[in-house]
């Protein structure tokens, strides 16, 4: 189930679409959104990440790849309409 899942996300596939070798999709979908809601993702989130910095394994260093994160169209230009200032 979570493989079904993984693989889901990772390869930006429709529910639909997920390998035949995974439950029924619509099993993966019900639980995938049942567990969302009453918080076992980010249970489980948490505990791998507790695991891992007492590991050693996170060095908790964030990139911003600028190609993904965008601004909106209308903040890039100056404001219309302005005292030219």
């Amino acid at each position: 189930m979570i493989d079904a899942v993984a693989f889901k996300y990772h390869d930006y596939l429709a529910w639909r679409d997920l390998p035949d070798e995974c439950p029924p999709w619509q099993t993966v979908f019900d639980r995938f959104t049942r567990w969302a809601r009453d918080g076992t993702w980010h249970r489980v989130l948490v505990a791998l990440h507790a695991d891992a910095d007492m590991d050693g394994d996170l060095d908790w260093l964030v990139g911003v790849d600028p190609t993904i994160v965008r601004a909106h169209q209308h903040a890039v230009g100056a404001s219309k309409g302005g005292s030219g200032r």
